[in-house]
């Protein structure tokens, strides 16, 4: 059933092919029926990428299945070498061609082929997209940098004096939010510090390049929910620390930095990079007082909805009214920062699930996925994207990282702009009904007594109408009874800016249910403000 629905991750070997796809050198074989190439366009359309991925499909049909699939599998395998000619294979099944069997790692290394063939195994009926691209991330680490471990006991040498110190930034992947942007805002803070990059991976790098990641002093994890377990083993093998801190938003790149220098690896930056910050200034301005206290709900990957719940919190002076994830592997880190918040975690893969918690708390903004973009719309509440999945708007040619300094200054713009232009429509629909805004009103800045221009088509211009308030249920009120909205209350309330109207509207049904009225007119609107307003 979840399969007819819309899904935050798709399955295992989806991750897996958007490592394959961020690297070079590297080829996917996947055992799959035909109909599994769907996945081409999640990159080629979505992400708007100049070529197909590295990925061959041996696409068997039902008539295949009484027949000889493992040979049909060997085939692809020698026929993609061939023609690609990689450092590295990768083999591995759909969750479709998991039923058969045919164990494809098995079958790929009794070809003997020239070089190094990884298999992946991955439950496609436990796991979900996320864990594949981490499980493959690992098992490629694993096979290209293992053969390069230190003697068991050796201990890591020192630094020569006066030689930079470098890193690998790990987890960037094809098919991740602002990821490319992301890699190029961390490069340069970390250049400010004096360190130097070993190796970006997996997007960018080739297997070669995995063969090195032993050579660098440390390990910055961006995406933990696609580096950390590697990071670990290379910490592990390696004797290589990792940075766990994320720099998204300004607190947290301060961490990160912070972080840095505890380890002995950052000093002084090359120049006053704070300087660049432009959502301080904001923060601390007379204006900011019209974000104060605004009610934000948090949904996405547990990394970016920790980290937007402490931009929105500490950097914005936003009220945290609801925190969850999809990630179930990264639950007790979400926990952690609801518990912060006060209020109650949302772990769940089910939209519905989200869509019921939005509705029941009627927040001012929304931060979440494209999901919670479409629910958001629906319900008439400011909604900004900060996490995967995102539709292709969400990968913009322009620079727009999330981590870093300037990330920061993204994050101001794309927060508080579905606050800032509400005004504008609230003031576009308070004035709709006023004779010199009415559909029949000439523009007053061509004159009067002429009639208005007629639209292209003739037709007579729409006008736009505020939400629906209807009437509050059992289910929304919390009570037995029914509130009911007169008419003219309901009009009035219509004026409110849509993204104070829940509040306005909750005020008001609970002043209503107090004094036991069951219908709120235009009387019961002014005194619930008057109430409340004192």
């Amino acid at each position: 059933m979840q399969l007819t629905l819309w899904t935050y991750e798709g399955p295992p070997h989806i991750g897996a092919m958007r490592i394959a796809t961020a690297m070079e050198g590297l080829h996917y074989v996947l055992h799959a029926p035909q109909g599994d190439t769907y996945a081409d366009l999640l990159f080629t359309m979505i992400e708007r990428r100049d070529r197909r991925p590295p990925v061959t499909y041996t696409t068997f049909q039902a008539r295949d299945l009484g027949g000889d699939t493992a040979a049909l599998f060997k085939s692809a395998v020698r026929d993609a070498y061939e023609r690609f000619k990689p450092q590295a294979l990768l083999v591995g099944a759909s969750c479709t061609a998991e039923l058969i069997q045919d164990d494809p790692g098995g079958l790929a290394k009794a070809l003997a082929l020239p070089v190094p063939v990884i298999p992946v195994e991955l439950p496609a009926y436990q796991r979900k997209e996320n864990w594949g691209a981490a499980e493959t991330f690992y098992r490629l680490v694993r096979a290209m940098a293992g053969p390069k471990l230190p003697a068991p006991g050796t201990m890591r040498s020192d630094r020569p004096n006066g030689a930079q110190p470098s890193c690998n930034i790990l987890g960037p992947t094809a098919l991740g939010f602002r990821h490319r942007d992301d890699v190029r805002e961390v490069t340069q803070l970390l250049s400010r510090l004096g360190i130097s990059i070993n190796v970006v991976a997996p997007l960018g790098a080739t297997p070669a390049d995995l063969a090195r990641l032993g050579e660098a002093d440390f390990n910055v994890v961006l995406y933990p929910e696609v580096a950390d377990t590697a990071a670990r083993w290379l910490e592990r093998s390696f004797k290589q620390p990792r940075v766990t801190t994320v720099p998204i938003g300004v607190g947290a790149t301060k961490d990160f930095i912070a972080e840095l220098r505890e380890l002995g690896f950052a000093g002084p930056p090359a120049a006053d990079f704070e300087s660049d910050l432009r959502l301080p200034w904001y923060s601390r301005s007379i204006d900011s007082t019209y974000l104060t206290g605004k009610r934000v709900f948090i949904f996405g990957d547990a990394t970016h909805a920790v980290a937007a719940a402490r931009v929105a919190s500490e950097e914005l002076g936003f009220e945290v009214v609801g925190l969850g994830t999809y990630s179930r592997e990264f639950a007790r880190d979400l926990r952690a920062a609801a518990a912060r918040y006060g209020v109650e975690p949302l772990i769940t893969d089910d939209y519905l699930d989200v869509e019921a918690r939005i509705a029941e708390l009627q927040p001012e903004l929304v931060l979440g996925t494209q999901m919670e973009r479409h629910i958001a719309k629906r319900l008439g509440i400011g909604c900004a994207v900060i996490s995967a999945p995102v539709h292709v708007q969400d990968f913009p040619a322009r620079y727009a990282p999330q981590m870093g300094i300037e990330g920061a200054n993204v994050l101001f713009d794309t927060w508080v702009h579905p606050l800032m232009m509400g005004l504008e429509e609230h003031l576009i629909g308070m004035f709709r009904e006023d004779p010199e805004f009415g559909a029949d009103a000439r523009p007053s800045h061509l004159g009067h007594g002429s009639k208005p221009a007629e639209s292209p088509s003739g037709s007579t211009p729409i006008e736009i109408s505020p939400p629906a308030i209807g009437s509050v249920s059992e289910s929304d009120s919390g009570s037995g009874d029914e509130i009911r909205w007169a008419e003219e209350a309901e009009k009035e309330l219509g004026k409110v800016p849509f993204f104070v109207r829940g509040k306005v509207r909750r005020n008001t049904e609970r002043f209503a249910r107090d004094g036991g009225l069951a219908l709120i007119t235009l009387e019961t609107l002014y005194d619930a403000k008057a109430h409340f307003g004192r």
